[in-house]
């Protein structure tokens, strides 16, 4: 199956998902078929802050219908943060979309978390992960979603994680933890930059669980 990736937001991400991806599907001894056309970061915080959606479903509109010429079969967007207008683009694209956000769900019961804890953008953190979660619960630190969406938009806009940043992401991290969560959910595609494994708490990167599916789409093992 052919993927496209909406990617560029931010651009990061994006290479984390062609890395993650393509070795996904190396791993299981197949070639991967992608495309990957590139959105505006810019335009994204603009309309995300704004809660613009259906305005941002039609910003992309284009950018599906060239990854439809290009013969891809779905398409997906490499942010969770560009999923608050998730069904208002889906509504209108020429693809089937594979969500980021509601395999999600399942991946966190499924692995005995009750409790997990999110950081992400200020939309994400608001409202923890677009309500979709049903089968555990999100915690946030809600004194914190302005600073720490601010500190992760800064972030994804450079590319790079300062020291300062990451020490602010992990410190939130722990204190997710305390507050009684099981596991800390990078519920943003740049958090990698901040998170590299050595964390001394549980950290599941939302990433790694869209590339599982978009590789098992990718090599027949699912359907959309």
């Amino acid at each position: 199956m052919h993927i496209g990736l909406i990617g560029g937001i931010g651009v990061a991400a994006t290479v984390v998902y062609y890395q993650r991806l393509t070795e996904a599907v190396a791993r299981r001894g197949k070639t991967l078929d992608l495309t990957i056309v590139h959105a505006d970061v810019q335009e994204l915080i603009r309309t995300n802050l704004a809660d613009l959606r259906e305005e941002q479903a039609r910003n992309w509109l284009p950018l599906l219908t060239r990854l439809k010429a290009a013969g891809c079969d779905v398409a997906a967007v490499t942010s969770l943060g560009g999923h608050f207008c998730f069904d208002e683009l889906q509504a209108i694209s020429p693809l089937p979309l594979i969500s980021a956000v509601t395999p999600l769900d399942a991946f966190f019961a499924d692995h005995g978390h009750t409790t997990v804890g999110l950081l992400g953008t200020r939309v994400v953190m608001r409202t923890k992960l677009y309500g979709q979660l049903h089968r555990t619960r999100a915690i946030a630190l809600e004194d914190e979603v302005d600073s720490l969406g601010q500190a992760y938009q800064d972030m994804a806009v450079a590319g790079t994680c300062t020291p300062e940043a990451r020490a602010l992401f992990r410190d939130a991290g722990q204190r997710l933890i305390e507050a009684g969560a099981s596991a800390v959910v990078l519920a943003g595609t740049d958090l990698n930059l901040a998170f590299d494994g050595s964390e001394p708490y549980p950290v599941i990167d939302a990433l790694d669980v869209h590339v599982d599916l978009l590789a098992r789409l990718a090599t027949g093992e699912a359907t959309p």
